[in-house]
């Protein structure tokens, strides 16, 4: 293998960890905005980390992440679109520093 080569892998390396990352702390996230919702819906135990499940699911239906605000929004009902994005904007750092030591 040439410099080139070595370098070009090396980039594809650092690439495919950040996405793993990125999968990761996105999904930590919808976990954690599922079980500050289900707490807010009165669920606790079993039945909140079943709903935090649920949300973390609904960030499969399309892409981007619209689809967890939509529900999250309709299950609760009283909250804003905004207010749950910037809910989730914060979990989403709690996500990556919990990630990250873990590590």
């Amino acid at each position: 293998m040439t410099t080139f080569d070595d370098r070009e892998s090396a980039f594809e390396n650092k690439f495919a960890h950040d996405e793993e990352m990125n999968f990761k702390a996105q999904a930590r996230c919808n976990k954690l905005l599922g079980l500050w919702a289900a707490e807010k819906l009165g669920k606790t135990g079993d039945e909140a980390e079943a709903y935090a499940i649920e949300v973390v699911k609904s960030d499969f239906e399309e892409a981007g992440h619209e689809d967890v605000v939509r529900k999250v929004v309709g299950d609760l009902g009283n909250v804003t679109a905004d207010e749950i994005r910037a809910t989730a904007a914060a979990f989403l750092i709690e996500a990556k520093g919990q990630i990250v030591n873990e590590a």
